[in-house]
This record gives structure tokens, sequence and C-alpha cells, in this order.
């Protein structure tokens, strides 16, 4: 540990991608700080770390908070460094088609998919611009290009690929990376609560999406790590405003 490690948030780690990414940064070396909505959230991702020698911390906000974001990415400042990369991984679903959809469906998700990256993605730019070098990555998905029952989290995923190319525009005088990494069909919580809501047995479903994708057989969290930890990097700092499907094809 030195006071040049480099400190690494990442949002929505307290299971699935979030916390295998939190992990594989850790062992890349990254200090990490875990966001999730409460602290107690991410205490396995963080026991994770610190049992492995790692260095983290377990930070309690909701990304659609301006002020708890603030006071998040102050708090891992002053506790950990100044954060040099993010990741915008916090994510909901309220699944339904257009005409079910309610207001709130549509409003949760927007809020915490496209609010909280920006709202995250402004807090840390200052003290990336202030060391004149920085890696922001956020989460899309093949959900982006259009999905049944997803209007809302289609809607949200697509305008993360806005958002990430401007970013590469405005920030890379600055030293700052900005690209979206989207995963397709990745074994989770929430797809798994996915399968249940369509009424389909988890292991089928997976069977099904394994039999469609041409390397044959679903994603994992640790997947979608590796393809986050080369793009926060130093030597992807030629590589921006990217999006990367990770999908098992050309895409999910």
């Amino acid at each position: 540990m030195t006071d040049s490690q480099r400190v690494a948030i990442v949002t929505g780690a307290a299971r699935g991608i979030g916390a295998a990414t939190a992990r594989r940064l850790a062992a890349d070396g990254f200090a990490v700080a875990a966001v999730d909505l409460t602290e107690e959230n991410c205490a396995d991702t963080v026991a994770a770390i610190t049992a492995g020698g790692g260095r983290a911390i377990a930070v309690g906000a909701d990304v659609s908070d301006s002020a708890a974001v603030d006071a998040a990415v102050a708090h891992v400042a002053a506790t950990l460094g100044a954060p040099s990369a993010l990741v915008n991984n916090a994510g909901v679903l309220r699944d339904n088609l257009l005409f079910k959809m309610s207001d709130s469906d549509w409003d949760t998700v927007m809020s915490v998919h496209l609010r909280g990256a920006f709202l995250c993605s402004r807090a840390v730019q200052k003290h990336m611009v202030d060391q004149k070098y920085g890696r922001i990555v956020s989460l899309s998905s093949t959900s982006a290009l259009g999905n049944r029952g997803q209007a809302n989290y289609a809607a949200a995923k697509a305008g993360l690929q806005g958002f990430t190319k401007t970013l590469a525009i405005e920030l890379g005088p600055f030293g700052i990376t900005a690209n979206a990494v989207a995963p397709g069909f990745i074994v989770t919580e929430m797809t798994a609560a996915t399968a249940a809501r369509v009424g389909v047995d988890f292991e089928a479903f997976q069977a099904a999406r394994a039999a469609e994708t041409p390397v044959r057989r679903v994603g994992t969290p640790a997947d979608v790590a590796h393809a986050i930890s080369y793009l926060v990097s130093e030597g992807a700092g030629f590589v921006t405003g990217q999006v990367i499907y990770v999908a098992g094809g050309p895409r999910g």
C-alpha cells in the first residue's frame, strides 16, 4: 500500500457485477469504495477484499440523491484518497409492457441508472481533473438495442451510451477516459428474478440463452469485471467513448 495507490468507486457493489468488479479492482491494486444504498449491504464485498489483503470501505448512498452522492465522494476522498476510477454500476429493474408500465416504474429506473451515473460522474470529475487522470466506466446493456418489457431499462441503458460518448469528448483533454460496458445475459440475482417473473425455471432459462449465444454459454459477473478491469487500467488511456459488448457474441 502506498500513498499513490489508485482509488476506485464502484456503485451497486453489494452483489452481482458490482461486487465482482470491486473484488477484481482490489486485486488489481486499487483501494475500493463499495457503494450501495446502505453500508451494511456492502459488508460482504468489503470483507472479501480485506480478507485478501486489499483496502476497501463500504459507503451508503442513494446514487439518485445529489447531496448523498456529493457527501459519499467527499467521504471516499477523505478516507481513501481522491478517486481516479468510477464504475457506474448501480441499477434496478421495473420491467413491464408499455401499457402496464407505471410512472413510478419509469422514473425509478431513470433515476438510478441515468441520474445516478450523471451525479456520480459529476462528483468525481473534479478530483480527476485535478489529477489530470481518470477512468469512468458505465454499465449499459444489450437491452439498449431494444428488449420486450423493458422500455424504461432499454431507454436508460441507451442513454448511458450517449452520456458516455459525451463525457469522452468533454473530459478527454484532462486525461480522463469514459467508456461503457454492455453485458449480455449474466447470471445474477437480477436475471434470476427476471426468470421468476416470467415463470421459467432459472436453469432452463440459462440453457436457452446459452444455446442462442455464439460461445454457447451464459456470462458471469467475472466476465464483465474483467472488461472493466482493462478499461480502468493505465494501459487503456487511448480507448475512450467506446461501448464494449460483453455478450458472448456481436450482441446478446
